[in-house]
């Protein structure tokens, strides 16, 4: 098992939202903490443009690749290409309830089968020299009771799995949306500390819920990590402490105009690839989430990041409606 830290903070993979874009602004913000890339199945990277995919800019490190698949062989085989892009862990997406996720074999359901999920994580290990990690539920429709995840859990460990993430909810597999599962099954913290205890030598990550930081410090007495999701992308600057609070870093928390100027030149290098402004605005409108003028900020992006010739000047014209207020 490699003996890599688990990192005390990360940011949740999350569909549609957590591309390169997105973590390229998140890094501006936080240095340290780890960030994930949108689920990625197999086929499409086997069978698709690997770059659309994969590409990522040195700057996000540290980041991880999330995988979804059940084939062993090919899951290896995309491990390998992660590692080969540079990824700094490959994860399994266990967790994931949708219908079409589903229906590709993949995500949650697979919690009913232990035993290949550890096929799937042994020969992603054998396969990569990088950390091999699973994020998945507490329990899926009735197959829910404690005894019924140590066996998946004992099995991913022996397995060779480097860190488990745990959504602290269970997932309905039937009748509830991918939101509803979000939402509707009720957190159950105290099971994955329980997990904790009962696997000491296996770093977990808890996620599920985590809406600040003394929050995140709360869960740290009790596990090994703490993974942000949605809050973390529509309120991006409550990461801004975590590098001071998590990572005893002393560099200087950055002002949100100071990481606006930073992605200025980001913004104006990827239209010289053909990427619209749009592309990356819209990962940015909650970055004055609670503060003055936050709404019209993301009125002003919304309205004008979509039109033919808008440029990253449009940063500047959103600014001054955040000024006027202060």
């Amino acid at each position: 098992m490699i003996s890599e830290p688990a990192y005390r903070l990360s940011v949740a993979p999350m569909l549609d939202w957590t591309d390169r874009h997105c973590r390229y602004f998140l890094r501006l913000i936080t240095k340290q903490t780890l960030l994930y890339t949108e689920m990625i199945t197999t086929g499409a990277i086997i069978h698709g443009k690997r770059d659309r995919y994969l590409a990522f800019d040195p700057f996000e490190h540290p980041v991880a690749l999330q995988l979804g698949g059940s084939h062993p062989n090919e899951l290896a085989q995309c491990a390998r290409i992660g590692a080969d892009y540079g990824y700094d862990e490959i994860n399994l997406n266990v967790g994931c309830p949708s219908d079409r996720v589903q229906s590709g074999r993949f995500g949650a359901c697979l919690m009913a089968e232990p035993n290949l999920v550890a096929d799937c994580v042994a020969a992603m290990k054998a396969a990569v020299n990088i950390p091999v990690t699973v994020k998945s539920r507490i329990g899926i429709d009735h197959q829910d009771s404690y005894e019924e995840l140590v066996k998946f859990v004992t099995a991913i460990s022996q397995a060779g799995c480097d860190q488990l993430i745990v959504h602290a909810r269970k997932a309905w597999l039937h009748g509830l949306s991918p939101k509803e599962n979000r939402e509707i099954p009720p957190l159950k913290y105290d099971v994955v500390y329980q997990l904790k205890q009962d696997f000491p030598n296996l770093p977990i990550i808890i996620n599920g819920g985590i809406t600040d930081l003394l929050q995140v410090e709360q869960h740290l007495q009790h596990v090994d990590g703490v993974m942000m999701g949605r809050e973390a992308y529509h309120n991006p600057y409550i990461l801004a402490e975590a590098d001071q609070r998590f990572f005893n870093q002393t560099l200087a928390i950055p002002s949100r105009e100071d990481i606006i100027a930073q992605l200025v030149p980001y913004i104006e290098s990827q239209a010289q690839l053909g990427v619209q402004v749009k592309h990356i605005t819209r990962h940015i409108l909650g970055l004055f989430q609670g503060v003055a003028g936050g709404k019209r900020w993301r009125r002003y992006l919304s309205e004008h990041a979509h039109l033919v010739d808008a440029d990253s000047s449009i940063l500047s014209g959103a600014l001054t409606y955040v000024r006027s207020q202060s």
